[in-house]
């Protein structure tokens, strides 16, 4: 490419490559978005010169002026601050530009345009960047972005308008003037949200349902991997064309086979590369160039090998996403859907599992193959099972958003060990589990701590080391071994920090494979109980004994029976029968005694799910048993059944009666663990989430001017102060602060140091923290200070944003509560102040992803009626290289 000319002497500010970002247009099209950089000259160039005179009409607001050359290449150049123009690419053209210019006498107001090439603009190109152009703007100081549009550009007041943000137009004219509110309103956030999931789903159906799929590196011998993917396409009974390609070969696995992807016959929507590492640039190069909207690169070498395999995938991703496709890993082990639409098994696995209604993303292609071959195993049905591999683009929060409207999967699985963007992950989560169950295996931290979890439910778990969010006292690491060692990954969370944070967000955490299809078993055959009371019905009282213990231990209550059907079970079962809860039928019961038995706990209404045992040793004719089991179900289908049934596990074809299936369990102690997670995921989908309140005193434009002046680390202690008053939040030292740095600090007109620690007393103190998590995002930890903390590990965790609901679970959820609610040693505290302190750091979390950790340490917890005194407080901001990406 040519350099433009511009003045020798003009320094090039840094680029901001945090503003890089993969996008997705209305219709589903890939396109890479990032800011104009000078080597762009020549495609602007290219870009201006294929306008249509109406387009250059709209953009010039009437007269077409046709700009000489030096001056469209002087565009490439901006100083990302004052002037910012963002490119949307298709392959290596633009496919649209917008640029806002800062208004010199009212800085926090600056002019915008839009441009998208004639081909792209009924594509969604236009909000698309303007969602974009809106988030970097409000990161450098622009309250309103101004643009004026001719009266007849409809289509770019209606991307105004639909946009969400507060919108001011001028009086109707010739020219129509918009001033738009860069501020991410809750319409806002709502529209780009759904914008967000429609493109997803359109971009993700030529990857999940493909009308055709070539396989490149197809292999004739048996065994390998590119003839493995081709034979089971075919075995599959995929309903398109396959096409294998290798430039030796006439056939594989019985399909003619092509030299290269130019000359298949038609142009496939999904590729499957399964190539040398070294050659797969090439070949995605090719796919592009062909017009493959979809690939999956299967092979390996890439980031595992080191940084510079780690370069080559993100450059693939970059490509492919600026080239319209999406790409799934690489090191992967490709994608199935069983569904009637798809019929697709694009993987080489040799087990490939049967059609049904769990659908499950994995990170780890190995553990991929155990799992299908453990879900055949079980007769687990799948809709659909994605390996992901790296994740450089194709993410498990895309695959959210595919299964949350497939409507032939209701339970989805997940095998997780980090997100690339944690909070869109725990937004959409959100969103999907109230419709359909979502599992995971996530066992813990422990790689960042090298400690071993003791295992169980409710275990002590992992704890992190000092000053992480594993830290119980949740004091914040500021510098030292993480700076020297060059972003370490910061610890993880306890144990039970983990399961809190999975549980705000409604997901079912699970901590092995077993307890995961456990799980799923249940929840893809048997509704979730209404409520945690269970009754046990057995013909052995030993492992009756075991499943109460295990009922227990799941959160789970085994109460007394009603005397109605106490004196129901007398009558079936004679006046010797054992008709307490577990309900012992002995070893000579019989399936009459059985359908009985559960007919009458089914109807109790304090009872909400029943398991069932059947030991063999005496027992016979175990058809019938299984046949009684059902039918009782079936009669009460709103409460669940499992079992524990001839040392079974999974869809035994007893208990499998068309669309019924009562799952078994080897063991009764996984069916009431797989109960207590049902009951769970219940009582969540049935609590009310509770609202983001609408916090008054909120200066968002001050902190963001604030934060502008700052670099990445800590935050001084005056600017942390005045960050936290923006929020509505006092700081203010009770004591002079000792250490490099620190200065006394009070708001204007507030008591002093001194006055203000002899009027306090000895309350309780407490602390507020933030820290990033890899998987959840921005946590938020509370607990009160001193022994509770470091001793008893008596911390709440939540993931923001909290509602109303969360902050106020949250400051009650601690073990010390006692202390401030008053029920012991006092009047207790001002809770309520507390729950808002609680709710503006929230809020200023999500408004300002910049602050990478922050602490509020001592808290003064005052009387009823007097709220809150921060007394010292830090913050740190990220590096933007530690910022989450965009998948």
């Amino acid at each position: 490419m040519t350099t433009p000319p511009y003045p020798e002497d003009l320094q090039q500010p840094a680029y901001p490559d945090d503003l890089e970002q993969p996008g997705l247009v209305r219709t589903g099209r890939s396109t890479f978005v990032r800011p104009i950089r000078p080597e762009d000259a020549d495609r602007l160039v290219a870009f201006v010169g294929g306008l249509s005179r109406a387009t250059l009409a709209y953009r010039s607001l009437g007269p077409v002026i046709r700009a000489r050359d030096d001056v469209i290449r002087r565009g490439a150049y901006v100083d990302y601050l004052n002037e910012l123009a963002l490119v949307a690419l298709a392959g290596d053209e633009i496919a649209g530009l917008v640029r806002y210019v800062r208004d010199t006498e009212d800085p926090d107001h600056a002019e915008v345009t839009f441009t998208i090439r004639d081909d792209d603009q009924s594509e969604g190109f236009g909000r698309l960047l303007l969602e974009h152009i809106a988030a970097a703007a409000r990161a450098r100081g622009i309250r309103v972005l101004k643009a004026d549009v001719l009266a007849d550009n409809t289509r770019m007041i209606n991307v105004f308008l639909g946009s969400g943000y507060r919108v001011e137009s001028g009086p109707p004219g010739q020219i129509v003037h918009f001033d738009i509110a860069v501020d991410p309103q809750a319409q806002a956030v709502a529209r780009a949200e759904r914008r967000e999931h429609t493109a997803v789903r359109r971009s993700l159906r030529p990857l999940l349902e493909p009308r055709s799929v070539a396989v490149i590196g197809a292999n004739r011998s048996p065994l390998t991997i590119g003839h493995e993917i081709v034979a089971n396409l075919l075995r599959g009974g995929f309903r398109g064309s396959v096409f294998p390609v290798n430039p030796r070969a006439e056939q594989v696995a019985g399909a003619r086979a092509y030299p290269s992807v130019r000359e298949l016959p038609e142009t496939p929507d999904l590729a499957l590369i399964a190539v040398r590492a070294e050659a797969v640039p090439d070949v995605v190069r090719e796919c592009a160039a062909a017009g493959v909207k979809a690939v999956v690169v299967v092979s390996t070498g890439f980031g595992e090998t080191g940084a510079a395999g780690r370069s080559t995938e993100l450059e693939l991703s970059r490509f492919a996403r600026a080239s319209g496709m999406r790409l799934v890993g690489p090191n992967c082990m490709g994608v199935v859907n069983t569904t009637p639409a798809a019929r697709l098994a694009a993987t080489f696995s040799p087990a490939l599992p049967t059609p049904g209604r769990v659908a499950m993303s994995s990170q780890s292609g190995p553990l991929g193959l155990a799992v299908l071959d453990f879900a055949r195993r079980l007769r687990l049905g799948f809709s659909g099972f994605v390996s992901v591999g790296h994740a450089v683009d194709v993410s498990t929060n895309d695959l959210l958003q595919w299964w949350e409207e497939d409507p032939e999967t209701s339970v989805i699985l997940l095998h997780v060990e980090t997100f690339g963007n944690p909070r869109r992950f725990a937004r959409i989560a959100r969103r999907v589990a109230p419709r359909k169950p979502i599992i995971a295996v996530h066992p813990g931290h422990g790689h960042a701590t090298g400690q071993v979890d003791s295992g169980g439910r409710g275990g002590s778990g992992l704890r992190g080391e000092p000053g992480g969010l594993g830290d119980p006292r949740g004091r914040g690491d500021w510098g030292g071994r993480g700076e020297s060692a060059g972003h370490a990954d910061p610890p993880g969370p306890s144990d039970s920090a983990v399961s809190s944070l999975f549980a705000q967000s409604g997901v079912i955490r699970t901590r092995s494979l077993q307890e995961l299809f456990d799980a799923a078993l249940l929840l893809a055959h048997q509704p979730p109980p209404p409520g945690n009371r269970v009754a046990v019905i057995t013909n052995a009282g030993g492992p009756a004994a075991l499943t109460v213990g295990a009922c227990v231990a799941s959160g789970l209550r085994v109460p007394p029976l009603g005397e109605r059907t106490r004196e129901t079970l007398r009558t079936a079962l004679g006046p010797g029968a054992e008709v307490a809860n577990p309900v012992d039928l002995t070893p000579m019961a019989t399936a009459a005694h059985y359908r009985q038995a559960l007919d009458a706990v089914l109807a109790d209404d304090g009872i909400d799910a029943a398991v069932v045992l059947f030991m063999p040793p005496l027992a016979d004719k175990p058809d019938e048993v299984a046949a009684a089991i059902l039918d009782a179900a079936e009669a009460a289908p709103s409460k669940p059944v499992v079992a524990s049934f001839l040392g079974g596990a999974g869809v035994a074809d007893l208990l499998h009666r068309g669309e019924l299936v009562v799952p078994t369990y080897t063991f009764p102690e996984s069916a009431a663990a797989s109960l207590g997670h049902a009951a769970a995921y219940q009582a969540w989908r049935s609590t009310p989430a509770g609202v983001i309140p609408d916090l008054p005193g909120v200066d968002t434009e001050r902190a963001r001017s604030l934060l502008a002046g700052c670099a990445p680390g800590p935050v001084p202690p005056r600017i942390a102060a005045e960050l936290l008053g923006s929020y509505g939040i006092a700081v203010r030292d009770a004591e002079p602060s000792s250490g490099p740095g620190s200065e006394p600090r009070s708001e204007p007109g507030s008591e002093s140091g001194s006055e203000l620690g002899s009027r306090l007393g000895s309350g309780p103190d407490a602390f507020l923290s933030v820290g990033a998590d890899p998987v959840f995002g921005p946590v938020i930890d509370f607990g009160l200070t001193g022994d509770y903390a470091d001793l008893m590990a008596d911390v709440a965790h939540r993931v923001t944003p909290l509602s109303d609901r969360d902050a106020r679970e949250m400051v009650r959820s601690l073990r010390a509560t006692p202390l401030l609610d008053g029920r012991v040693g006092g009047p207790g505290v001002d809770l309520a102040a507390l729950e808002e302190t609680v709710l503006r750091i929230s809020a200023m979390v999500e408004d300002l992803p910049e602050i990478e950790a922050m602490e509020l340490r001592p808290i003064r917890l005052l009387p009823p009626g007097d709220g809150v005194a921060v007394t010292r407080a830090t913050i740190r901001l990220a590096d933007e290289t530690r910022k989450g990406g965009p998948s």
